[in-house]
């Protein structure tokens, strides 16, 4: 006799055994149709998951197998790795630059950085690539367009225009429709760059900024705990203690360049920042002098002079206290 066990319950679980135990299931689909159906797939649907190699499998061919069967057989076929099977991808370290302002990471980081005692705010973060050192702290509402502009324009004055920004694929830096409202392909930010001759790169990554991101991270830490100790509680006193925590920071971790130069470029008096760092779209005046922007419709004055610009293009500039106005170029006759 088994302990704990009376001779009805072994009897039972005796006689409960299926006499088809390790046999093949009754529902087994053939094994020619497992052939046919992997021939496909691995003729024109190799690099399909299995949900989708499904869908084209019962659409185009009239195979039908179930998700989660042909997800074995691409498995045993060596033509799928589950999630749970594969390596993490693995981002080497990139070498730094080697000269200060020849790429500079930027980013935004949305954090508590009063801790409750004012509201939740973004931290605009300017990392130079070759040191590590801060190169502009700017705390704003959000990562939106004229919010960079408004950082760019500080970092400008304090440094000059730098050979290039590193960013994520965020749409202040990078498009995501083939021809925006009012260009071709290039964000109101990269306009601003292009004219300022700085170019933009946008990163296929998190790891492959990662000196801006490990500088957010300590930031989270380091910047949080002065303000707290020093009783900041707002946006304004924030943007004004950051340029001597910025000091502070690069004292204690920015590292030295490779080469001494000093890449960064002096703002020529030909590019007025005030015109460069705003909201530019093109329009086409109508017949009544009139054009819509923002869901608005604006009129432009009749004038002779105005009248004679009904059905061309203008340039509609926005600024960023809202204030928006048109204007045209004459087109150059070419000689």
């Amino acid at each position: 006799m088994v302990p704990g066990f009376s001779w009805v319950q072994i009897w039972c679980s005796s006689e409960s055994v299926s006499r088809g135990r390790g046999g093949a299931s009754n529902h087994q689909l053939p094994a020619s149709h497992r052939a046919s159906v992997l021939e496909v797939v691995r003729g024109r649907y190799a690099d399909f998951g299995p949900t989708l190699a499904r869908e084209k499998l019962v659409e185009c061919h009239g195979l039908h197998v179930s998700r989660e069967t042909l997800r074995k057989w691409m498995t045993e076929d060596g033509l799928w790795v589950p999630h749970a099977r594969r390596r993490e991808r693995v981002h080497q370290p990139r070498n730094r630059r080697t000269c200060l302002g020849e790429l500079i990471q930027i980013d935004g980081c949305d954090h508590e950085w009063f801790e409750g005692r004012a509201g939740r705010c973004t931290l605009l973060v300017f990392v130079d690539d070759a040191t590590s050192s801060l190169l502009q702290l700017y705390f704003c509402d959000g990562e939106s367009t004229f919010n960079y502009f408004e950082a760019t324009r500080r970092y400008l004055g304090s440094h000059g225009k730098p050979v290039a920004f590193y960013s994520d694929k965020a749409s202040v830096f990078r498009s995501n429709h083939p021809e925006p409202q009012g260009g071709d392909g290039v964000t109101q930010f990269g306009r601003a760059l292009n004219e300022l001759n700085i170019d933009i790169i946008c990163a296929n990554s998190a790891p492959a900024k990662g000196r801006v991101e490990r500088a957010n991270s300590t930031l989270q830490d380091r910047l949080v705990k002065e303000l707290r100790l020093r009783g900041i509680s707002s946006v304004d006193a924030a943007n004004a203690f950051a340029l001597e925590f910025v000091a502070d920071y690069n004292a204690r971790f920015a590292k030295a360049p490779k080469n001494p130069f000093n890449a960064h470029r002096a703002v020529l008096p030909t590019e007025v920042l005030d015109e460069i760092f705003t909201w530019q779209e093109t329009r086409k005046l109508s017949q009544s002098l009139s054009f819509n922007y923002q869901r608005q419709l604006f009129l432009v004055p009749d004038t002779e002079g105005t009248r004679l610009l009904a059905g061309q293009r203008v340039t509609v500039v926005e600024r960023s206290d809202g204030t928006v106005e048109a204007r045209h170029t004459p087109a150059r006759c070419c000689r």
